[in-house]
């Protein structure tokens, strides 16, 4: 056997659903095995590589044992010349293991093999490859001289960031999430040390290669998406220190007792500056806006003030008192910043259009206050109106500056949807658009893209808008912010080729695996959760009951009196009259669930045999059960007469079911 591919897995199973995809697209050339061994996961990941992966050969932990043991548990079961250990949140393109075993069978002094490595926004990774953790380039990493002098070959050899990243080199370090290595090389040193629980062993077991004559080689020809993070669920504070304890123990392990106690010091500087500076940047980014907002406000304030004694009041003869300077201004200023903080202004994610409203409110507020108080107390209504406008122009512009710098992230309206294109095949894109309702976040759904590649609209078929090779044209002219790839229609290749050349755009990017019922993120799965528990505005409840009966009354005595004239637009003709009766008897529905999923029927408000199906918005040949479960669970959740007509209208020819 030439390969054995080794997936520790802990409580990714969607990610894992998609990495299973790729590698066996992957392993199609080669004779080779896939090991999982799950590490006690909570979720649902045992069952779905049991119902949807039976050839895995899979390993159930009844307890987290670490990503070491794990991983030793497969490859002293590991048949291949070959093991990869790889992360359960990658992605591996098609001849990802055809290019790498090759490149090992030609390099006789090739022990290890990493690639280059994109996250989920097609960026590049520079853990790809890495130099050995030294005291003195642990000291430039902590003290950010590796990131100031990228190309300088004494400070850049943490990530040797003075390396060509689309060039193959000799690299000290391999990247954990994907680690091809010689079996009988394993079997000369041993595997992962089972000390590291999580973090350093792959500096360790690298470090083993070259203390063994081979050499470690990054190989950057073919390429993975890895997504980083989501099988650790890492936090700042946490992960650096159990990363940097990791690091401790390869010290103590590798390196002189001088020198383990050097880096052993620069370990605790480095946890103690990131700790701190977690801390410092939580602080600021919770007071820093509300401190500047102060300042904006109350400062434009007074000079709006001193502009009006100077221009209106003093000719006049008249001026503002301290009073009006030194206290009421600063209620005025008060009064706008709870405003602004009732509206959600110092949230990390805002909503500038609720700003505003509060905003005006404030306004109303000081209005209120100014008619109410003593004589002596009212200044100039016109102050006011200015402040208003000063304030709303300073907090637009300042959060503007914030969204633009990353420090913040917004919208200019809740109502602001996502304008999203699916990439695929009809069917399957047909499928994810479906998938699309299950997302709970608002959305605006724009269209579909043809796979092909070629300079002519699929005039073939009107529902696409266009083709792949228009892609960045359709993007602008449709103010596109969000991308959906069906894995089923397009290679990993053309996604992370697509992804890297769009990247600058500030898209998301986003998988839909084959057979799949999720759409992958780059940041996490988004999943529909618990549906059946949260029904916002059910089709069970009374009203929505009635709602429905007086509609289903209503088109049918609607369908009869027309009856000679629609028959022409409707397939079965006959059964469209019987249907029409059938409803106005009330044993049938012109609109309810799919009939197909037994697994709904269990969990939402009951409803009569439809003559169409919640499913009939998008038009699919052979339903999945699992899908069907999903659309028909969201037409329950948020029923709509709106709804009902658009399926009516969707699948009008069909009224004869």
């Amino acid at each position: 056997m030439k390969l054995s591919v080794i997936i520790v897995n802990y409580n990714v199973e969607h990610f894992l659903e998609q990495c299973l995809h790729s590698v066996f697209k992957a392993i199609e050339p080669i004779d080779a095995e896939v090991f999982v061994v799950d590490n006690n996961s909570t979720d649902d990941s045992v069952n779905m590589i049991k119902n949807k992966f039976p050839q895995v050969r899979l390993i159930e932990n009844k307890e987290n044992v670490g990503f070491s043991k794990a991983n030793n548990q497969a490859i002293r079961q590991a048949k291949g010349e070959y093991v990869l250990l790889l992360n359960p949140d990658t992605v591996v393109e098609a001849d990802t293991f055809s290019q790498t075993v090759s490149f090992m069978d030609r390099t006789s002094d090739a022990g290890g093999l990493g690639v280059k490595m994109v996250n989920g926004q097609g960026v590049f990774l520079p853990e790809s490859k890495r130099g050995l953790p030294l005291p003195k380039v642990a000291f430039y990493k902590i003290f950010g001289l590796s990131k100031l002098f990228k190309k300088s070959h004494r400070f850049g050899k943490y990530h040797l960031t003075y390396l060509d990243p689309d060039e193959i080199h000799e690299v000290e370090v391999l990247c954990g999430a994907f680690m091809l290595l010689r079996k009988s090389l394993l079997d000369k040193i041993g595997g992962l040390d089972e000390e590291f629980f999580m973090y350093g062993e792959d500096i360790d077991l690298s470090y083993r290669i070259t203390q063994n004559g081979y050499k470690n080689y990054y190989y950057p020809l073919t390429r993975i998406i890895h997504y980083k993070g989501e099988s650790t669920k890492k936090s700042s504070i946490n992960y650096v220190i159990v990363f940097y304890k990791a690091m401790q123990i390869f010290a103590e392990k590798h390196f002189s007792q001088t020198n383990a106690k050097a880096f052993n010091f620069l370990i605790y500087i480095a946890i103690w500056l990131r700790a701190s500076f977690s801390i410092f940047k939580r602080i600021v980014q919770k007071t820093s806006v509300l401190l500047f907002d102060i300042l904006f406000i109350f400062g434009g304030l007074f000079l709006i003030g001193l502009y009006w004694e100077q221009m209106i009041l003093i000719p006049k003869n008249s001026s503002f008192s301290d009073t009006f300077f030194f206290i009421v201004l600063p209620i005025y200023t008060l009064i706008w910043i709870i405003s602004i903080y009732l509206s959600g202004g110092y949230k990390r994610h805002i909503v500038l259009e609720d700003i505003g409203k509060g905003i005006l409110t404030g306004s109303i507020v000081i209005l209120l206050i100014y008619a109410v108080v003593n004589e002596n107390l009212r200044f100039s209504r016109a102050i006011i109106v200015l402040g208003t406008f000063w304030v709303l122009v300073i907090t637009y512009l300042f959060r503007y500056v914030l969204i633009k710098t990353g420090f913040l992230y917004s919208s200019f309206s809740k109502h602001h949807l996502k304008r999203i294109l699916i990439i695929g095949d009809l069917e399957e894109a047909k499928r994810v658009a479906l998938l699309l309702g299950t997302i709970p976040i608002q959305k605006e759904f724009i269209g579909f893209i043809s796979p092909e590649n070629n300079n002519q609209n699929p005039t073939d078929n009107k529902e696409f808008i266009g083709n792949f090779s228009q892609l960045k044209d359709i993007v602008s002219v449709y103010k596109i912010n969000e991308l959906i790839f069906c894995s089923a229609s397009l290679s990993i290749k053309e996604i992370i080729n697509t992804m890297s050349d769009f990247h600058h755009l500030s898209l998301e990017f986003k998988i839909a695996p084959l057979n799949s019922s999720y759409i992958i993120g780059s940041n996490s799965v988004n999943i529909q959760g618990d549906i059946y528990t949260q029904l916002i505005n059910s089709i069970g409840k009374k009203e929505n009951k009635y709602k429905k009966r007086i509609l289903d009354i209503g088109l049918a005595l609607l369908f009869l009196l027309f009856y000679p004239i629609l028959m022409v637009f409707v397939q079965r003709k006959a059964m469209f009259l019987r249907n029409v009766f059938l409803v106005l008897a009330g044993k049938k529905t012109w609109v309810a669930y799919h009939p197909l999923s037994e697994k709904t029927s269990k969990k939402i408000p009951p409803l009569r045999k439809g003559v169409l199906f919640a499913t009939d918005r998008v038009h699919i040949e052979n339903y999945e059960e699992e899908i069907i479960d999903k659309v028909n669970a969201i037409y329950a959740q948020d029923y709509k007469i709106r709804n009902d007509l658009q399926i009516i209208f969707k699948a009008f020819k069909h009224l004869g079911r």
